[in-house]
């Protein structure tokens, strides 16, 4: 039967969804859990988007010390609630985001963070090296615009490729979890020291 006691437990331990939308997921699926998933997952993606722009005055503070102690973390991920900080999850995430930036080494959060002159400077490059390639001068603005979003995958963390699941960007893995956890989840700032580095 769908929405039995015990196919709602496994959907909620699969998922963390509440209980409701476990026995309504298995309702619409036909009591399919692989599709009672994707069911939740499309709902709760569509609901993280109007939860995006909730005050976020809660959340952690987390460091990272990869082995060798030659890179450190520190970023600061903030959340709604002090019991969402606390959540598991939650933390799982955060621990991802530190390690994420350890690898990757970016230099801004989002790029609306990258400062006007660096974006501008980054163009001068781009169009200079089109002209060095013997690009016609029309071409320059569109491989600078193309290679300026290069830029931005590199630099900022919610653009790169995430290092568990390179088929997903950063953001994407926070707006699954605003989905899952169900309150505005955002990463504020972070640090990344590396020893013998330049500041």
């Amino acid at each position: 039967m769908a929405g039995d006691s015990g196919r709602v437990k496994e959907l909620r331990q699969k998922t963390g969804a509440g209980i409701m939308d476990c026995k309504q997921a298995l309702v619409e699926s036909g009591d399919d859990i692989g599709k009672a998933v994707d069911w939740l997952r499309q709902k709760g993606l569509a609901s993280a988007g109007k939860k995006m722009g909730r005050v976020t005055n809660e959340g952690v503070i987390a460091s990272y010390i990869h082995a060798g102690n030659k890179i450190g973390v520190l970023v600061e991920v903030n959340c709604e609630t002090d019991f969402v900080a606390r959540n598991e999850e939650f933390q799982a995430l955060v621990r991802n985001l530190t390690l994420q930036i350890a690898a990757s080494k970016p230099s801004y959060v989002r790029r609306e963070d990258v400062p006007k002159e660096v974006v501008e400077k980054e163009l001068e490059i781009y169009r200079a090296q089109a002209k060095e390639m013997g690009k016609p001068p029309a071409s320059w603005e569109k491989i600078a615009a193309g290679k300026l979003e290069k830029f931005y995958q590199d630099s900022c963390l919610l653009e790169q490729s995430f290092i568990k699941d390179p088929n997903l960007k950063v953001a994407d893995i926070l707006t699954q979890k605003i989905a899952t956890i169900g309150e505005n989840i955002g990463v504020r700032r972070f640090t990344r020291y590396q020893l013998g580095e330049e500041e």
